[in-house]
């Protein structure tokens, strides 16, 4: 039998989230690149951390986010191992990219679909959604400074990609305080970006 840890500093769930997630996305790489996909999910863990966010649950399930949408990991397995806090919040975090039948669906619906789920979601799965589009804006950006044409690896146009982002931090971030500060990371991401692929020509002073 395992002892208590009664350390503040350590946490059972998160280890256990942080396990169960490195052996699902073992060898998945994020787009493009060479970078282990877990370094995503530690990242949306950081930033919701960093943005005043500290339950162990909200974090492991952060941490699980995309482990149903991305891996072979079902509902059905997390329920033996994490609680309902941590399993609806995984739940309300996930895009479904295939109907019943199996087939793909289309980029757009599945992202309308998306929004509408998001408007709807708890507290803690629009914290975990506002977190997982500023580090995707945030490592885009990244990308951008070394290489400008890094927005052609995703399936959307660069227009599509950013009209989701912001309808997403639109739906997640509410009218909820706590999540503003997350939302306001994002809009200037989103504005960042837009300005790097899209810059405005300076207006001309009348002569």
């Amino acid at each position: 039998m395992m002892g208590t840890m009664v350390s503040p500093l350590y946490s059972m769930v998160i280890e256990k989230a942080l396990r169960v997630a490195a052996v699902a996305h073992h060898g998945q790489l994020r787009k493009a690149t060479n970078v282990p996909y877990l370094s995503h999910l530690a990242g949306v863990a950081l930033i919701l951390q960093r943005a005043g966010f500290a339950d162990d649950e909200l974090i492991a399930a952060a941490i699980l986010h995309d482990i149903v949408e991305d891996t072979e990991v079902t509902i059905a397995d997390l329920e033996k191992q994490f609680s309902p806090a941590v399993i609806q919040a995984v739940i309300a975090s996930t895009e479904e990219k295939e109907d019943p039948t199996g087939a793909a669906i289309p980029w757009r619906v599945r992202k309308e679909k998306h929004l509408a789920q998001m408007r709807m979601a708890s507290h803690a799965a629009r914290a975990i959604t506002l977190a997982d589009k500023l580090h995707n804006l945030g490592a885009t950006w990244f990308d951008l400074q070394e290489n400008p044409r890094a927005l052609e690896k995703f399936s959307a146009t660069p227009a599509e990609w950013l009209w989701y982002h912001r309808e997403m931090v639109t739906a997640a971030s509410g009218i909820d305080s706590d999540l503003q500060i997350l939302s306001s990371a994002c809009r200037q991401m989103i504005h960042q970006i837009q300005e790097f692929i899209d810059p405005q020509p300076p207006e001309t002073s009348p002569s």
